[in-house]
């Protein structure tokens, strides 16, 4: 499976945010999109999830072009996990996960024992099966942002879309959902499309990185390759330092930092 985007533009009305966006990830990849507040990063997951109409270019799946597919059929195979999400009445955990099955559902059907035991398993998965039964309004901004998680794991995507997904998340959450990322994508043989305001979360769970700056892609390969401190400092427009760990003991450990302004 791949997801590709070739000259991508998108926008609102006339108003162009992204162009010619060009970038593929396949199955067992995980993209981390780095940029700036309001660079557009955002903006590109709507296009690809059919939220709104691309301004120009191509998107495919597997080679063929998502173009004419209804927001339902792309559900079939993208999942997507929001920055935030309140839910305007007080349903149970359970089932708002269950909301993902809803893609594989019929209109005319209710969820079947099957439909039950994969949003189950997505608690599991999650670490807040305990959770189930409680109202999703009454749960912290970092349990709803776990049960939208567990919402998209629930939808069996082939392509898992994350916008910022550690956002509301403590330090302890953020490292472990860093971790089950990165997990996920080889557990599930998942495209991870993601986005952070941090580069230190590309080192910990990206195979590959794209920088997003004034509008367009500006750089797209390994955290390794990409992720230097000039490129950051372009972006970003403060200096920045990249400490690395030990040679011995830590040698893959790359941390970014601000430099003193």
């Amino acid at each position: 499976m791949i997801l590709e985007l070739r000259d991508l533009s998108c926008g609102y009305g006339r108003r162009q945010v992204l162009k010619n966006v060009s970038l593929s990830i396949k199955a067992g990849e995980n993209l981390c999109l780095l940029g700036p507040n309001g660079v557009g990063k955002t903006t590109l997951f709507r296009t690809i999830l059919g939220a709104i109409e691309p301004m120009g270019g191509t998107m495919l799946i597997d080679g063929k072009s998502l173009s004419g597919h209804s927001r339902r059929e792309r559900a079939r195979v993208m999942a997507y996990v929001p920055q935030a999400h309140t839910a305007p009445f007080p349903f149970h955990v359970l089932d708002v996960v269950l909301t993902g099955r809803t893609a594989h559902i019929s209109l005319t059907s209710s969820p079947s024992h099957h439909d039950h035991e994969v949003a189950h398993a997505a608690l599991d998965r999650m670490g807040i099966a305990d959770l189930e039964n409680r109202p999703y309004t009454e749960l912290s901004g970092g349990e709803r942002q776990l049960v939208l998680i567990a919402r998209a794991l629930a939808q069996e995507p082939r392509v898992l879309i994350m916008d910022e997904p550690s956002s509301h998340l403590d330090f302890g959450n953020q490292a472990r959902l860093l971790s089950l990322i990165k997990s996920l994508v080889h557990e599930r043989d998942l495209a991870v499309l993601m986005s952070s305001h941090f580069p230190n979360h590309a080192f910990v769970c990206a195979s590959k990185v794209g920088l997003i700056k004034d509008g367009r892609l500006v750089a797209v390969g390994k955290p390794e390759e990409v992720l230097t401190e000039a490129a950051l400092e372009d972006i970003y427009g403060i200096p920045v330092r990249i400490l690395e760990g030990d040679p011995q003991t830590d040698p893959s450990l790359k941390v970014c930092a601000a430099r003193e302004l």
